[in-house]
């Protein structure tokens, strides 16, 4: 298993590791720890290099199998051999981006529920970028100016933002992580990542975010669409 930096500690930008298995299919090596999220829930997987004998070697791509890392290498490197100390640092630009985008897609989350009692059902997002999707019947072109400025407001009240991992079966019985459909995460995942918004939000989920919504910026709804009778899909956009 690969202890998994960005779990903990989503600000820190450069690691120390030694490589641990070597996968010649992928072309990529599994880490020992790693700062660089591979990816999932709708939020990309981050960027960055890694720094092995004095080489800087871009990280082409990642890919999680079974609790592990693939840290895949661009095509023609020559894999290094297992026990090979090195250095990995993310492109911190874009991985702030995307913690500044998909706390602020919480925050829609939130506020929807909140306001209206609609769930999320799906996302993706980009660099501050994203696009939610709801279970939302109701939602009205007039409905729009209201979601944003109440986006907004909550942002700048500066909630605190947390995670941690709690068993599987205490999840199950939060009311709150039952709405965001915690039902789908593989049943043999024994702990759930829960992210909160104090007092605003509470999701299963293991990407990465800021500490407060202060830090988000400010928000548009730059789109809305009907992608059927009762699923509603929002785009929001954010200041760079």
């Amino acid at each position: 298993m690969t202890n998994r930096i960005y779990h903990r500690d989503s600000y820190q930008q450069e690691f120390e590791a030694e490589i641990i298995d070597v996968d010649l299919t992928l072309g990529g090596i599994l880490l020992s720890k790693t700062a660089f999220y591979p990816g999932g829930g709708g939020q990309p997987p981050d960027r960055g290099h890694l720094t092995i004998g004095g080489n800087v070697i871009p990280v082409a791509g990642l890919k999680p199998i079974s609790g592990k890392i693939i840290h895949i290498l661009p095509s023609g490197t020559q894999l290094p051999k297992i026990g090979t100390a090195l250095r990995g640092r993310i492109d911190w630009d874009y991985r702030y981006q995307l913690m500044r985008t998909h706390t602020a897609m919480h925050v829609l989350c939130g506020v929807i529920f909140r306001d209206y009692g609609a769930s999320v059902t799906g996302g993706n997002m980009t660099p501050l970028q994203g696009r939610m999707d709801f279970e939302f019947a109701s939602l009205r072109k007039e409905f729009v100016a209201v979601i944003e400025k109440s986006v907004n407001l909550e942002i700048t009240s500066a909630r605190p933002v947390s995670w941690q991992d709690i068993p599987r079966e205490e999840a199950l019985q939060i009311p709150d992580l039952i709405r965001t459909k915690i039902n789908l995460v593989p049943s043999q995942i024994a702990m759930i990542r829960v992210v909160e918004i104090q007092g605003l939000d509470l999701q299963a989920d293991g990407g990465t975010h800021v500490r407060n919504t202060s830090e988000i910026g400010k928000v548009y709804i730059a789109d809305y669409k009907s992608k059927g009778k009762d699923n509603k899909r929002i785009y929001l956009q954010l200041d760079s």
